[in-house]
């Protein structure tokens, strides 16, 4: 039989488009640079977000729109398009904190927002990966340029460590993940997530007696995101990259790593995997692993966040928190039709988390000095008397991040503890409960710094322009977010990842 060449029909490359043209973006970029001048990289600055805008208008064109591309390997749905649009709006506030700070640290290169906007379209294809091949592309577009990132403050030993430590354990992972996958493929005979759940549905896995080598390769599957997605225990990286690496890159990292790991993490489980029961079970067998992992993971995050004394450390670990507080949405989706409820409680906190955390990380970035030193918590004392608008926001964010009403991380903690509740988790929501309380000590304490203990309150020096604008963009998402939710809440409603069977 001859073979014959896809058609553009088959391709169905108009579904791509929002994904593919930031990857070319970043790569016209790259050659577009060359004919910068090297005190100009601020007109790179501004390309790339040319690049990001052009992507998300594309996404919107296809917002409603549920298909599939690449003969069925690339799904395009509400729940892609959703983190899509974190993605890139977590993107283009990165670069924002980004573009004064590479100036007055003598890190001004042109292909950092080229490595920008390659990790964001690596992101943006996990969610929409319908394939476990793709995953793994996806992954690695993802990684590789935030290894690279890492290590931008090169020959500072903090960086080069934090991009070596990233790089060693991140291959160690994605190799769990190529590992789970191939057993999966062994038990099921295809690497499509619709055809695995197919596989699964009609016998034919139990039929060959494959269970068991279903099960581990899910779980090696799940040991491959857990590392991206910082959850216990694979988040040993995290707080030594975070604190190595330049601060912009932290921020974005912070954000883009998760939702890239927990878009793949809910599409495999709810597409792939929801009918891989034990014994007959009503439960997906997955859910008690994911249930105790999360667990951990809100313990471990919050206790260990309480003795940090670096502004930095401080966020890794809250960042390894919220992952456990993501975590419960995905191990509520193992419940019997909870799934897409739980979907949507997740999207909803990664995007609460995403204006939250880089609004964080913005004002930090403000009071860091350009040698990379003064990220100690204690900068943070008496700044409310020596830049007042600077401390209200950070009190705001510090809120948000503890689940304080009318902020947005509130109804993120809302719809996750409401999603978890119904499907059975009661002692998981309460743990849930418990450690927001506990993290309100480490949080209000950076609170207590700025107003009530006394100190001259540092400068701030670098709180430019581009600083204030991404500050008060996260700002009004974290504000807009908490007191008018159905502004996200309607966007991510019509999500159902049971359709992309």
């Amino acid at each position: 039989m001859l073979f014959q060449a896809p058609t553009l029909a088959d391709l169905n490359l108009a579904y791509t488009w929002p994904v593919v043209s930031l990857a070319l973006g970043a790569t016209l970029l790259l050659l577009a640079d060359l004919f910068v001048p090297k005190d100009r990289k601020e007109i790179t600055a501004w390309l790339a977000i040319a690049g990001l805008v052009v992507s998300f208008v594309l996404n919107l064109g296809v917002y409603s729109v549920t298909d599939v591309a690449f003969f069925g390997m690339f799904r395009a749905d509400t729940f892609s398009a959703f983190l899509n649009m974190v993605a890139l709006l977590a993107a283009f506030i990165g670069i924002l904190i980004s573009v004064d700070y590479l100036k007055r640290t003598g890190l001004e290169r042109g292909e950092f927002y080229a490595l920008i906007l390659f990790t964001t379209s690596g992101i943006m294809l996990m969610g929409h990966a319908n394939d476990l091949v793709v995953v793994f592309v996806a992954l690695e577009l993802l990684s590789i340029p935030l290894y690279i990132l890492s290590a931008l403050r090169y020959p500072d030993p903090k960086s080069e460590e934090s991009g070596m430590k990233y790089l060693v354990l991140g291959a160690f992972a994605s190799a769990f993940f190529v590992f789970g996958s191939a057993l999966i493929y062994g038990a099921t005979g295809t690497t499509g997530l619709p055809a695995i759940f197919d596989a699964l549905q009609s016998g034919a896995v139990a039929a060959n007696g494959s269970e068991t080598l279903l099960l581990i390769g899910t779980a090696l599957v799940l040991v491959g995101l857990g590392f991206k997605v910082a959850a216990v225990p694979f988040h040993m990286w995290t707080p030594d990259v975070y604190e190595g690496a330049p601060t912009p890159v932290t921020a974005f990292m912070s954000v883009g790593a998760k939702v890239g790991g927990f878009a793949a993490l809910l599409r495999i489980l709810l597409v792939a995997l929801p009918a891989l029961t034990i014994n007959g079970g009503e439960a997906a067998a997955w859910q008690t692993t994911v249930a105790l992992i999360a667990a951990a993971t809100l313990i471990l995050g919050n206790f260990v966040a309480i003795v940090q004394t670096n502004i930095k450390r401080l966020l890794a670990y809250s960042s390894i928190a919220h992952a456990g507080y993501i975590m419960m949405a995905v191990a509520a989706a193992g419940a019997t039709g909870r799934g897409d409820q739980a979907a949507q409680a997740a999207l909803v906190y990664l995007m609460a988390y995403m204006f939250t955390n880089l609004g964080a990380f913005a004002i930090a970035v403000a009071i860091e000095r350009d040698d990379g030193t003064g990220t100690e918590v204690d900068r943070f004392v008496g700044l409310g008397r020596s830049k007042p608008v600077l401390a209200a926001i950070m009190a705001v964010f510090m809120l948000s991040l503890t689940g304080i009403p009318l902020t947005a991380g509130f109804m993120g903690k809302w719809l996750v503890f409401q999603a978890t509740i119904e499907s059975g988790l009661v002692w998981l929501a309460v743990l849930g409960v418990l450690t927001s309380v506990v993290s309100a000590y480490y949080y209000v304490g950076i609170i207590v710094r700025m107003y009530l203990q006394d100190g001259e309150g540092d400068p701030a020096a670098g709180a430019t322009s581009y600083v204030h604008w991404a500050v008060y963009v996260t700002f009004a998402g974290t504000l807009l977010l908490g007191i008018f939710p159905f502004l996200v809440t309607n966007l991510a409603g019509p999500v159902a990842l049971a359709l992309a069977r």
